[in-house]
């Protein structure tokens, strides 16, 4: 791309990142939307206001040979916004590309591979942020981002800040699961967050200033299923754990 529309293209790129925020997405879905802009930019190495239906209906139909239709809708999404609030075109996507609908129920595990899942985990944290997760049906990201102030002992609940929809609710808070959180929260004593970011020594835990990363916390989890053998894909159970079967000395 020459440098004159290589500059067109950050101005536009720019554009779409600003109203992305300001139309309030999240942080993850404004990255995955910034990201399906830049795949197409690149592969037909020029601006994408310049691309025809035919040149896109040919992109989407390599997208779909490679990869799954999850990321094809979301590149979908994010190239729809992008036409609509930058390039303020109203183009039917629908006919451009319409991954399929799939409605599937979850698995459910049990109780004993459960225990086993939790039981494989190295770390405290992980396990811990594991039935932390399992037990209250929480999302990955609402389980990193707990608090401690979120956490109402007395009545044995949790408030959930800025969940799905940007919003707010009250999970019910399982004995064992207040048991575990107190066991990792004695370990750091971090004065905010339930699961910081665990880099260095404890001292260095206590001063930080965000959660566990993400991507490591899929990993450790990912590294739990391989482990246990589990081919289930749920991330909810009913919680009857005995605690004392997945303490460690370790945070």
């Amino acid at each position: 791309m020459i440098a004159s529309e290589q500059k067109r293209f950050d101005g536009l790129y720019e554009q779409h990142l600003r109203a992305l925020k300001l139309q309030g997405y999240s942080a993850s879905t404004i990255d995955v939307y910034a990201r399906a802009v830049r795949r197409v930019t690149e592969y037909f190495d020029c601006v994408p206001d310049q691309l025809s239906v035919d040149q896109l209906t040919a992109y989407f139909a390599e997208l779909v040979d490679e990869h799954s239709w999850s990321l094809v809708k979301i590149d979908r999404n994010g190239l729809q916004f992008f036409w609509k609030h930058i390039l303020k075109q109203d183009w039917s996507w629908v006919e451009i590309i319409k991954p399929p609908r799939v409605r599937t129920l979850p698995d459910v595990l049990s109780v004993s591979e459960v225990e086993e899942l939790i039981g494989v985990a190295r770390r405290l944290r992980y396990r811990v942020f594991v039935l932390t997760t399992y037990s209250m049906g929480l999302r990955l990201s609402e389980t990193l981002s707990l608090e401690v102030s979120d956490i109402d002992a007395q009545r044995r609940r949790v408030h959930i800040r800025r969940g799905k929809g940007h919003k707010d609710r009250l999970v019910p808070l399982p004995d064992l699961t207040y048991q575990a959180l107190r066991e990792l929260w004695a370990r750091h004593r971090h004065p905010r967050l339930l699961f910081p970011n665990p880099v260095g020594s404890l001292e260095r835990i206590r001063q930080a200033t965000g959660p566990m990363d993400r991507g490591g916390a899929q990993q450790a989890v990912k590294a739990m299923v391989a482990d246990c053998g589990i081919k289930k894909r749920s991330l909810f159970i009913p919680c009857a754990i005995r605690w004392p079967r997945i303490c460690s000395n370790k945070a």
